[in-house]
């Protein structure tokens, strides 16, 4: 049996939420997928995994109440996801702005203009001054980012408005922007709430890092992984031992090379996830920070 994981979202105004849930959780429960969806007032984000025919099945019965929407094929399947959530919420990315993002027939209105990777390394070639910013949170770009980005210091896409608004980035406000994210979605929020702030050239990937690196692999602008949300942490663009290939992510305690993220022990007091080789993760499972305070009180580390 060949298994798939799917990456989708689409921005279209719904008028019943809860009814898209409840009809978006008995389709997935029927073909046995599980993954994360969310629904909203703005239209629908979700990554589903599991075996290739339900999700053919699922994509067409997805399409004839979201029309147009694209779906990401990825490898993987349903054992990337412990179970099926399905979710009603405010927005389907939680910026924080749930009055302040406009959205129509045709997706969000005043967002940034779409490029195709093509586009992308066309425009950079041709400005200087182009801008990559990264629309994900801080934590996901030590292992991948575009070349020379600028990774605003956030945790949750929460912390974005309060970032934007706080000046430390009025200087990219007359340059071209191009914002990146996983697939795209974080971006189409991102690239409104920037031009409501003055930015004056805003762009956007279309189909995010995950179409960037489709078409170019390890040979573009992008340099080294791509955290993902399921069991999987991280994936690659190329075949292992790609000389192309930039390695960013290493270890917190050893400075070694590794893309894998590990919770740290020191639950429920912390929630970070951290980068960590296997040999320091069997002698020390907490985080830098923890680590710390433990060295500073040996009790314990929180």
């Amino acid at each position: 049996m060949t298994s798939k994981i799917l990456l989708y979202y689409k921005f279209q105004p719904i008028a019943d939420p809860d009814a898209v849930r409840l009809w978006q959780r008995d389709l997935c429960e029927g073909l046995g997928l599980t993954g994360r969806i969310i629904v909203s007032k703005d239209g629908i984000n979700g990554t589903v995994g599991g075996d290739i025919r339900a999700c053919k099945t699922y994509a067409k019965k997805t399409r004839e109440y979201f029309k147009g929407i694209e779906f990401k094929w990825s490898d993987g399947g349903a054992e990337d996801f412990p179970k099926l959530s399905v979710k009603a919420r405010k927005e389907i990315v939680s910026f924080g702005a749930p009055g302040e993002l406009e959205v129509d027939e045709n997706g969000v209105v005043g967002g940034g203009v779409h490029l195709s990777p093509e586009q992308v390394n066309q425009l950079v070639a041709d400005n200087p001054d182009a801008v990559f910013f990264d629309g994900r949170n801080a934590r996901e770009a030590e292992i991948g980012r575009f070349k020379d980005a600028v990774v605003p210091d956030v945790e949750t896409t929460h912390d974005f408005i309060k970032e934007l608004d706080s000046g430390k980035y009025d200087w990219m406000k007359d340059k071209p922007v191009i914002s990146y994210c996983t697939g795209g979605i974080r971006c189409e929020v991102l690239s409104s709430l920037m031009i409501n702030r003055g930015f004056k050239e805003v762009y956007q990937i279309d189909g995010g890092i995950v179409r960037y690196g489709e078409k170019f692999g390890n040979s573009g602008l992008w340099e080294g992984s791509l955290y993902v949300f399921d069991d999987r942490m991280h994936t690659e663009f190329g075949a292992p031992g790609d000389p192309d290939y930039v390695q960013l992510g290493h270890c917190v305690h050893c400075g070694e090379a590794t893309n894998q993220f590990y919770n740290c022990a020191n639950e429920p007091e912390c929630r970070r996830q951290y980068l960590s080789c296997e040999d320091c993760r069997e002698e020390n499972p907490y985080c830098a920070e923890c680590t710390q305070r433990a060295t500073a009180s040996p009790a314990s580390p929180a």
